[in-house]
């Protein structure tokens, strides 16, 4: 259990640093991208449809885009791929190792759906890779003719999976596959579309041969669709931590809001880059995102509250001894947070969605309870309700007699 913890923290710190690597590339190259300016005739007579100055980290800069390529294949020419490759990859390792080895505690609640968690992995995948094949196969069609429809579609994909995830998972392993999906569209667009059709561009130009204008165009289709997914993409690997998000009573609903108002809020910073200065994007986006925390923060009704709590509860007389003795101290000690309706003065929602309502809710995490509470010792909460070292004790041994 430990070494999974370590695994996890290195995969997830690598994770970070390649999506810092990839966001922060996506950003800059779309905002170059919009921030190009005509050049002066002499530069156009050489093939360069736009230029920029900049000035960082104490120097200028000249930068220029041919319109197709230059005259003959520089020496050193500098490819960006492998920053969305190692963030899927990491991505990918890190769902394996939280939500599909820990699939019984993190992936699946039986109060949404009880899955097996053959079902519930083979479930997440299909999700993942279906919904890749569907986008794939719209950006081939005539519909990706049509900017509109095809945003259109995109948008009505992103908010069936939205709702499908919630109906299958629990709300944390629903964002975090909706959050799978649209990584894997985003890597997908650089494997399948942008790296074959910048090497069609090289093998031209150190050919002299022509350069055909639909492989760049197509290729910058995808860069724009990487971008303006990346600021929902952000919200969801962040979304863990804020359970108010995954756990409300329309949680799909909610994911679906914050998407759309973070896509809205980039198309702000992109129409900007082109001078072209829309405010009332920003403010309404704002105001978007207000309105929706209030919403969210709003007390659900009495009978979406206590519904967890009043389900069906295990027999408790076939608990032994030892188990009635964890079941007290989860219930003194752990409880008041990690509810259905919690009672702590500070959190109103389940900390990371994790529930003990029931004995079958602690059998369900009892790795983490035994790692919490026994090991790295951090639960409860800055021990709050004071649990003692022979009481974690108890729980220990509890744990390693399963």
């Amino acid at each position: 259990m430990e070494g999974l913890d370590w695994l996890s923290l290195f995969v997830r710190w690598f994770h970070v640093i390649a999506g810092v690597a990839w966001i922060g590339a996506s950003f800059y190259f779309i905002w170059l991208d919009n921030s190009l300016r005509t050049p002066p005739e002499w530069k156009q007579e050489k093939g360069i449809k736009g230029d920029l100055w900049a000035i960082h980290g104490g120097g200028f800069y000249e930068v220029a885009k041919y319109a197709y390529g230059p005259e003959s294949m520089p020496a050193t020419l500098h490819w960006f791929k492998w920053e969305a490759y190692t963030t899927w990859l990491s991505g990918f390792a890190l769902l394996i190792i939280v939500y599909y080895f820990g699939a019984s505690a993190y992936l699946i609640d039986p109060s949404v759906n009880a899955l097996s968690p053959q079902t519930a992995i083979l479930s997440g995948l299909g999700i993942i890779f279906g919904g890749l094949a569907l986008y794939e196969l719209a950006c081939r069609s005539p519909l990706a003719k049509s900017p509109k429809l095809f945003a259109l579609f995109l948008i009505m994909m992103i908010c069936f999976a939205s709702w499908l995830t919630t109906q299958l998972f629990s709300g944390r392993g629903a964002y975090i596959h909706v959050g799978a999906l649209v990584g894997t569209i985003m890597v997908a667009n650089v494997f399948l579309n942008i790296m074959p059709n910048q090497r069609k561009m090289v093998a031209a130009v150190a050919a002299k041969g022509e350069i055909d204008p639909a492989w760049g165009a197509s290729a910058k289709l995808r860069s724009v669709h990487n971008n303006y997914l990346t600021l929902p993409l952000l919200f969801i690997m962040i979304s863990n931590h804020y359970p108010m998000t995954y756990q409300h009573p329309q949680n799909w609903l909610v994911l679906i809001a914050i998407m759309a108002l973070s896509a809205w809020i980039r198309h702000f910073f992109n129409l900007k880059h082109q001078d072209i200065k829309k405010p009332s994007i920003l403010v309404s986006g704002a105001a978007g995102m207000l309105l929706l925390a209030i919403w969210v923060s709003m007390p659900v009704s009495q009978q979406e509250n206590t519904a967890a709590a009043s389900a069906p509860q295990n027999d408790q007389t076939a608990l032994s001894a030892d188990d009635k003795a964890v079941q007290t101290l989860i219930t003194t000690h752990c409880t008041s947070c990690h509810a259905a309706s919690p009672t702590d003065d500070i959190f109103k929602v389940a900390p990371l969605g994790v529930k003990f309502d029931s004995w079958q809710d602690i059998k369900r995490y009892a790795p983490q309870i035994y790692q919490r509470s026994a090991v790295s010792k951090d639960m409860p909460f800055m021990n709050k309700t004071g649990m003692t070292d022979e009481e974690r004790q108890v729980i220990a041994k509890w744990f390693k007699a399963q």
